[in-house]
């Protein structure tokens, strides 16, 4: 460390420049989202992934495995190992579709149900709390934002670009053609919930569907 630099540590916070200043605040979202996942974890007993999964499964129920992973923004594989940590705490249930074994059917259970409630301490009590006194226009900034950085990264445009044989990875589509996923959930005041053939009035949401490993 040269001797200016250290006197500009010295007296506050370094000038990064735009890009790695906010690069810098990305990190630190990060280490905080890490941190407070774990402290659910030992708290409620699932993680903020885990958590905002079963938001959305008894949001929407007997939505399709491979919906969720669209709203989730992951690939299946990935959500696989989830849903069977998930099924072994007893908190969701997966049925096979008759007419597509590789399918599956999904729904929270009574247990589940206790995990779908507001809860202090966790990730999304935070983010309600930040939103809830931000005015709209910032809002709407921060959102585009994200979603132009999230697409950036997807389609590989902040790595190495492809070479041949390769493919450019492209942001996951949205469940049904909303274009995000705030977009595509109900509003919690109405507490209204899409409705998929696999969720209630169906057959009960009884045993594993078949499932790959993840990669």
């Amino acid at each position: 460390m040269t001797r200016a630099s250290g006197l500009a540590l010295a007296a506050g916070a370094p000038r990064l420049g735009e890009v790695l200043e906010f690069l810098r605040l990305i990190w630190a979202l990060d280490h905080a989202l890490q941190t407070t996942s774990k402290a659910m974890k030992s708290a409620i007993g699932v993680t903020g992934p885990q958590r905002l999964a079963i938001r959305l499964i008894a949001r929407f129920p007997g939505i399709p495995a491979g919906e969720l992973a669209r709203l989730l923004h992951v690939h299946p594989g990935t959500l696989t190992g989830v849903l069977k940590r998930l099924e072994r705490q007893g908190l969701i249930r997966r049925r096979p579709d008759p007419r597509d074994g590789r399918r599956a059917f999904l729904g929270v259970t009574e247990k589940g149900r206790r995990v779908d409630t507001a809860a202090t301490g966790t990730v999304e009590a935070a983010v309600e709390r930040v939103i809830s006194d931000a005015p709209r226009i910032k809002l709407n900034h921060a959102r585009e934002i994200l979603k132009a950085l999230t697409a950036s990264l997807g389609t590989g445009q902040g790595a190495e670009p492809p070479g041949p044989g390769r493919r450019a990875h492209t942001a996951p589509v949205s469940l049904r053609g909303t274009t995000s996923l705030a977009a595509s959930l109900p509003s919690s005041k109405d507490g209204a919930r899409r409705q998929w053939p696999g969720g209630e009035g169906a057959a009960p949401l009884t045993g594993p569907a078949p499932s790959r490993r993840p990669r």
